[in-house]
């Protein structure tokens, strides 16, 4: 036993000695290596700045969502490295309790989507808890996971933010573009970002609607494919408050779903009515009696009398008429005279 006891120690005092690695960061001094001590150059962080615009977006929904609806805030939480998710809310709580949620979740900024009837979407925008905040209908949704969707971006890269120049022209549009400016917009030196921009969000104003548009920037020809999600916002009002309060603006172009949907059931009702109006019109057209025009004085210009033909009378008898039997015996008589050759 002594004997293994001293191999065994002779053994670890002939292993080599760990080298020590030291790690220096670029710019500062490096101390004299003592006791093979080996130096590493780490490079430096690519963001030496400090994370100043602490915006945090609280992106969630009320119950009640389709797929379409959850897709798209999945999306829009890949997007945006500074956002947060929580819990569906109730139906029955009201809007005022988002604000108090957003305090919790630490968040200043708040997207809320609220769904109606299983089949209208409605998404508030608010600066909370002072506000403003604003209500849009959301039309027209598609998804990243779509195919049509070509376009390919880094995740948790900054987008560059483009704008219609008609926000400019009127205030609600001008308010509106700061709330996307604030909301949408990547904090620079956030620490889940990419310090790179590769992808553009256009917001274009067409038929009284916001556009939403999300593009890919190809560094060969500097040209954009879209990656998507899409979407259409259909403003509502403008709110002093978050989640209420008094009105700012209200869109008077703005027609509700369910005055739509009455106007398109009207308008069937009207077609339904025009055809049975059509098809009792023709039944009494059938059902008048067709009455005879009067006689035309110049119908018989053109018609001459024919020749009147006499009448013969016959004095006698016709000829009695053979009977069956006769014409019969006649036939196979003529059959026997031809098949003996005597006819």
């Amino acid at each position: 036993m002594a004997a293994l006891k001293r191999k065994r120690g002779s053994r670890g005092a002939g292993a080599k000695k760990a080298k020590k690695v030291k790690f220096v960061e670029n710019g500062e001094k490096q101390e004299t290596p003592t006791e093979q001590t080996s130096v590493v150059s780490v490079p430096p962080p690519v963001s030496m700045g400090k994370w100043k615009n602490k915006e945090r977006v609280l992106i969630f929904s009320s119950r009640g969502i389709d797929f379409r609806t959850r897709h798209l805030m999945q999306d829009l939480r890949t997007m945006m490295p500074h956002s947060k998710a929580d819990t569906k809310m109730d139906r029955k709580d009201k809007l005022f309790v988002v604000n108090e949620v957003c305090e919790i979740k630490n968040c200043n900024k708040c997207l809320f989507f609220e769904a109606k009837k299983k089949q209208d979407l409605y998404m508030w925008i608010s600066n909370v808890p002072h506000g403003p905040s604003a209500k849009f209908l959301v039309q027209n949704v598609h998804t990243l996971a779509e195919l049509k969707m070509t376009g390919n971006c880094l995740k948790g890269s900054r987008p560059l933010l483009s704008f219609d120049p008609a926000f400019d022209k009127e205030p609600h549009y001008a308010l509106l573009k700061e709330l996307f400016t604030q909301i949408f917009a990547t904090p620079q030196y956030h620490p889940k970002s990419q310090p790179f921009v590769d992808h553009v969000f256009t917001f274009t104003i067409t038929d009284n609607r916001i556009w939403f548009r999300n593009y890919q920037i190809i560094e060969e020809d500097a040209s954009l494919v879209e990656i998507g999600p899409r979407f259409v916002l259909n403003l509502i009002k403008i709110f002093q408050g978050s989640f209420g309060g008094p009105t700012l603006y209200e869109n008077p172009h703005f027609q509700s779903p369910n005055m739509y949907r009455r106007i398109a059931r009207l308008s069937m009702a009207a077609k339904q009515k025009e055809k049975q109006m059509v098809k009792e019109m023709q039944l009494e057209k059938r059902k008048e009696v067709k009455e005879m025009p009067p006689s035309d004085v110049a119908e018989d210009v053109f018609a001459t009398p024919a020749e009147e033909k006499q009448v013969e009378v016959e004095v006698e008898a016709p000829a009695p008429v053979r009977k069956k039997k006769l014409k019969l015996m006649e036939l196979k008589m003529k059959t026997r005279l031809k098949r003996k050759g005597l006819r």
